[in-house]
């Protein structure tokens, strides 16, 4: 489904990905975890579209999508998640699911997928986007727009931070839930425990190369000798 070729990108004359090749098959649930700085997230936002990198090519169902914009990889089925959700003031909830999952939407399946990321619709659905939502809100209606979108391809960067514990355990459900009823891949960036443990295969990143790439069972022994997860959750009200 996706292969990344030689891909190498620097910012500020520091090299952050050095020639890392990578291959995402299709129904996979893939964690890509290492240090701090390791060049992670800028790896999740190359295959976005929202850097670009200075060589290397990105294939996406066959086709080199490495010159495309953000919009044009978004058609072709990639989802992304930041790690701080963005504000869109004058749109409601119920708006940005619908734009997500690219048509006129149910209540119903609306309602669905917003109390799969523990929110009640009938207090979301018509609330805006806005300066109002806490953080914690905002991730999980993120979450939920993209559980709608049901896109071949769903990236989330870092997706425990700034939420709190409640919201963390539900979202491992919302993961495994997602993957069970999209039939796509998931690659999540994190380097918690509880989210490697819901992998099928997990990547490591360390300074800025693909140092191990393998079966969740394979890799787990051998990176929790090299990173130490975070297992505590900053508890915020959200």
């Amino acid at each position: 489904m996706l292969e990344l070729i030689d891909i190498c990108f620097s910012r500020d004359n520091k090299n952050i990905l050095k020639n890392v090749n990578l291959k995402i098959d299709n129904n996979k649930m893939i964690v890509i975890t290492g240090p701090n700085g390791s060049g992670k997230s800028t790896l999740a936002k190359i295959i976005m579209g929202i850097e670009t990198p200075d060589s290397g090519k990105i294939i996406f169902d066959g086709e080199d999508i490495t010159k495309l914009s953000i919009t044009e990889r978004a058609k072709k089925g990639i989802g992304f998640a930041f790690q701080q959700p963005v504000r869109f003031k004058g749109l409601t909830v119920k708006d940005l699911i619908e734009i997500s999952a690219g048509n006129s939407i149910k209540v119903c399946d609306a309602c669905d997928v917003l109390a799969d990321v523990g929110l009640c619709a009938q207090e979301y659905l018509n609330r805006e986007i806005n300066s109002g939502l806490s953080g914690g809100e905002l991730k999980r209606i993120e979450i939920a727009m993209l559980a709608a979108k049901k896109s071949k391809l769903t990236i989330f960067d870092e997706p425990e931070a700034g939420i709190d514990l409640w919201s963390f355990n539900n979202l491992i459900s919302v993961f495994e839930k997602m993957h069970d009823d999209i039939k796509g891949s998931i690659v999540i960036i994190s380097h918690q425990e509880r989210i490697l443990n819901i992998a099928d295969e997990i990547v490591l990143v360390s300074n800025g190369k693909v140092e191990k790439h393998g079966p969740k069972e394979e890799m787990l022994p051998q990176i929790f000798g090299k990173i130490r997860p975070c297992h505590k959750m900053k508890e915020v009200t959200i």
